[in-house]
């Protein structure tokens, strides 16, 4: 039998697609939907700077719980986990264990998470990368800074040093990923790349190097050294700051 609508007990709400166009329900008290409009309100007229981190998140939530109070919640979320970029991207499976989120909840939230990848990343795809190095750091900050796992990406550029690719290689655990040198080389080969930068996260927020960091660096260089390609540099994204190898003097 087709599930033409699910109910989520927890959030009191019809959740089916769009759930604002869901099987009318109560309606929602004064106090609720004027303060729903005041936020809609305030946000286009100022923009996401006139809103704190819970009113920002609770714009969000309006969609996925259309008629209970999403302000508890909100704080609820903000507490755990910390701030509104660390809401948006916690892990599916952690974020379903707080009680009131559910599919509608866990779907509104990964949307915004993916139009914020994808804006990030339109910036510097297919675009010379040496001269767009503060934007390329905006994405890598995106996309990685707040990973509760390793993951450890690939860049490959072309001659003029312009994006061609932008691929994971690997995810681990908390505090290790496996790379495999002669496996990125050969994407290099494969991509027709002329150079690479290295990206991988640090979920501890410390960008530091390990030594085991720092070794897979100088391997991968000289592989791709001995075939022409050049390894510009090697960047660690922590949750609040970056390092480079190539500023630090580890290439």
């Amino acid at each position: 039998m087709t599930r033409v609508r699910q109910f989520n007990e927890d959030q009191g709400a019809l959740f089916h697609g769009d759930p604002v166009s869901a099987a009318p329900g109560p309606r929602l008290p004064s106090y609720i939907r004027d303060h729903r409009a005041r936020l809609r309100d305030r946000f286009l007229a100022g923009g996401p700077e006139a809103l704190p981190d819970y009113e920002l998140l609770e714009l969000v939530l309006f969609r996925a719980i259309p008629r209970q109070d999403v302000k508890p919640l909100a704080r609820q979320l903000l507490d755990l986990f910390g701030d509104f970029n660390r809401v948006i991207s916690a892990p599916a499976a952690r974020l379903r264990e707080v009680r009131g989120v559910g599919d509608a909840v866990i779907c509104e939230l990964k949307v915004v998470e993916a139009a914020a990848h994808r804006l990030s990343r339109a910036r510097v795809i297919h675009r010379p990368v040496l001269s767009s190095w503060n934007a390329l750091l905006d994405y890598c900050r995106t996309a990685m800074a707040h990973a509760e796992i390793e993951q450890f990406r690939v860049l490959y550029l072309d001659r003029k040093n312009v994006l061609i690719a932008d691929e994971a290689q690997a995810r681990g655990t908390v505090d290790h990923v496996p790379v495999y040198p002669r496996e990125v080389v050969k994407r290099a080969l494969e991509l027709n790349a002329s150079a690479l930068i290295l990206v991988h996260n640090h979920p501890s927020g410390d960008p530091t190097p390990s030594q085991a960091d720092i070794d897979m660096t100088q391997q991968i260089r000289l592989a791709a050294d001995a075939l022409g390609i050049v390894l510009h540099d090697h960047l660690i994204v922590g949750k609040a700051a970056e390092l480079s190898f190539r500023s630090a003097g580890y290439l």
